[in-house]
């Protein structure tokens, strides 16, 4: 069959996942060895470097793309896709809207009065890929969840093409990007990293990039905050004899065609279901113009397996925590409670995958290769800071003095218990006298 098929008995599953999970591994050596010198360099040396590397990769030095650019842009797109656009946009920015933190007080007890101040951080840089990977979508889905949740300046980084991407800029324009810097590579993540020239420093970096983008995060945590890295697309689906082999085999499809590394995994409790679903998946990919990257990682990375209950199929999508969960069942809710790693679910045969990549409101930027198992989506969390608050009278201090002194006498942090005592030094004195 088109899609490699096993039945589950407790190893020949799990044999076929390890594979999946294989192509994730992380950055080459060679890989990591360039970037750390670009980081380095652009660190020591500033501007000048960030320039140098421009001109060797992007072919020119990094330059503001002006609004007025951005305006021409969203004026020169289809009139469709900016209604597209602008209608993804609004649900995104409701969706967060939802789940924006807020701060909070509580008055614990009489002169006990706590609290967390939430703040969105004070500047962010975005990187956006050039060329044949620049997407629009994306832009919306970084960017948006940032303004909702307050980030004071948002710096929009991307290569700067012949052709820049009108849809990516008038995606920016719509998303409310404060500022777009034409510069791309390493050298835009090590600009924002450090700060070189007219770039500044960011607190945080986001967006997608190739492997070498991917290393320059990884290197540049710690100096500033990160969305995460990210690891090739993947999606499951777990469907029983009541799905559309037609749906199922699109919605498989849909991620097969991001890249060669893609993984499209199936999980039944039909064979005939599998075999449907994989005769179905090379009918449609022999039809898209990107069939050769479908049928090559279909081959390494996709696969169906068959279990004999659904029940197994869940346990097992738990341990792959895959970036896309698809439940195509007759009641789709009843395995949710079942499902708790995963980037995304999606209930039922009209919630395919693509619904969430463009047009639902959660973000599209989720966590991938098992990571979900401990990761979140992208999301206004993302982009906010959150500080403790504290605030006791005298008396209400009094009450926890004695205890606070002791477990700072326990720890031998002497200065500890001091600090406390000293403020109700007179009264123990007058005791004690």
């Amino acid at each position: 069959m088109f899609l490699k098929t096993v039945l589950a008995d407790g190893t020949a599953e799990h044999a076929v996942l390890r594979e999946m999970k294989a192509r994730a591994a992380g950055a080459r050596g060679d890989i990591e060895q360039t970037v750390r010198a670009i980081m380095d360099d652009v660190q020591a040396r500033g501007f000048d470097a960030v320039c140098e590397y421009a001109e060797k990769f992007d072919k020119q030095k990094p330059y503001l793309v002006g609004r007025e650019l951005l305006e021409r842009a969203y004026d020169s797109c289809e009139p469709g896709l900016i209604a597209a656009l602008e209608k993804a946009a609004a649900n995104i920015r409701d969706y967060h809207e939802q789940m924006l933190a807020k701060s909070w007080q509580w008055q614990r007890a009489p002169g006990e009065t706590l609290g967390q101040t939430v703040r969105g951080l004070s500047r962010v840089g975005l990187y956006v890929p050039g060329g044949t990977a620049a997407y629009p979508s994306s832009v919306l889905m970084n960017a948006i969840p940032a303004k909702v949740a307050g980030v004071g300046e948002l710096i929009m980084v991307t290569p700067p093409t012949e052709n820049m991407s009108k849809e990516v800029l008038a995606a920016a324009k719509i998303a409310g990007v404060d500022t777009v810097i034409a510069v791309g590579g390493v050298q835009a993540v090590a600009a924002l990293t450090f700060g070189a020239g007219f770039i500044p420093q960011v607190d945080k970096i986001v967006g997608p990039g190739n492997a070498f983008v991917a290393a320059a995060k990884k290197l540049a945590y710690g100096t500033v905050d990160i969305d995460m890295i990210a690891g090739p697309s993947e999606v499951l689906v777990i469907a029983d004899h009541t799905a559309d082999p037609t749906y199922v085999a699109a919605d498989l499809l849909s991620q097969a065609e991001h890249d060669r590394l893609a993984s499209a995994v199936l999980l039944t409790d039909s064979m005939a279901q599998a075999q449907a679903i994989s005769c179905e998946m090379e009918r449609q990919g022999k039809q898209m113009p990107r069939w050769d990257i479908i049928r090559e990682s279909v081959q390494n990375y996709g696969c169906a397996i068959v279990f004999e209950e659904l029940a197994d199929a869940c346990r097992v999508a738990d341990q792959v925590a895959p970036e896309h969960l698809e439940i195509v069942t007759a009641e789709p809710r009843e395995w949710l409670p079942y499902l708790h790693n995963a980037g995304a679910i999606f209930l039922g045969g009209y919630a395919p995958e693509p619904l969430g990549d463009y047009m639902a409101g959660p973000c599209h930027v989720l966590p991938t290769s098992g990571t979900a198992r401990f990761f979140s989506p992208l999301s206004t969390d993302t982009f906010l800071k959150k500080t403790s608050v504290i605030e006791y009278t005298r008396d209400a201090l009094a009450g926890y003095a004695n205890d606070i002194i002791a477990l700072a006498e326990a720890e031998h942090l002497n200065a500890h218990a001091n600090s406390i005592a000293v403020r109700f030094q007179e009264e123990t004195e007058d005791a004690e006298s």
